[in-house]
């Protein structure tokens, strides 16, 4: 049932994240989940405004897969677990924002963190407002305190700052923080909606 109500964009970042918790202890409680999108199912909320628009009534059902946290309720409920569910939507660079909230929770005591990033393009009625390439993607990350002998990555972030992009803009940058993390390369840096974003990878 679960897997009908989810559109094509729900269950791509449904089954990352069954696939990044696969080896997980079964109880997953104290794991919070951040869920990252910058528009989210943005075609159920088109055809939400069409039938304001024709003074249709909204589908109850429509509205509630609609919202940020559709995602992360599906996924709990399928689940079973009660774990602290968060969704970001900042913009271009949520996938960064994802991080950042991910690590206030790490430092909160979570003893790891599952990021979910996902997102499509806009649909053609709001296709004037697409600013970078557009991809239909999703993916997962358990994310934990520095461990020994392991990589670990640093993010930083100046506001207004200037840093010369070191990646050709060919990918939306959520799915281009997904590259540098594949890759081998030492840093990766992109400027985003006017904030200086840097990554740098170090082991």
């Amino acid at each position: 049932m679960a897997r009908r109500r989810a559109n094509t964009l729900g269950r791509m970042a449904l089954q990352v994240a069954y696939w990044a918790q696969a080896d997980a202890a079964p109880d997953l409680s104290t794991v919070p989940v951040v869920l990252a999108s910058r528009y989210g199912d943005l075609e159920r909320s088109l055809a939400l405004l069409a039938d304001v628009a024709a003074q249709e009534p909204m589908s109850p059902t429509g509205f509630g897969l609609s919202v940020h946290n559709a995602m992360g309720a599906m996924y709990s409920i399928a689940r079973g677990d009660r774990a602290n569910y968060i969704a970001v939507a900042a913009g271009a660079d949520s996938a960064a924002v994802g991080v950042v909230e991910a690590v206030g929770l790490l430092a909160d005591g979570a003893p790891e963190v599952l990021l979910l990033c996902y997102d499509s393009p806009l649909p053609d009625a709001y296709s004037v407002f697409q600013d970078e390439p557009a991809a239909t993607y999703a993916w997962a990350w358990r994310l934990t305190r520095p461990v020994a002998n392991r990589p670990r990555f640093s993010l930083s972030c100046t506001v207004g700052g200037l840093v010369p992009s070191v990646s050709p803009q060919n990918l939306p940058y959520g799915l281009d923080v997904l590259r540098f993390a594949l890759s081998q390369d030492s840093g990766f840096a992109r400027p985003v909606d006017g904030a200086a974003w840097e990554w740098l990878r170090h082991g």
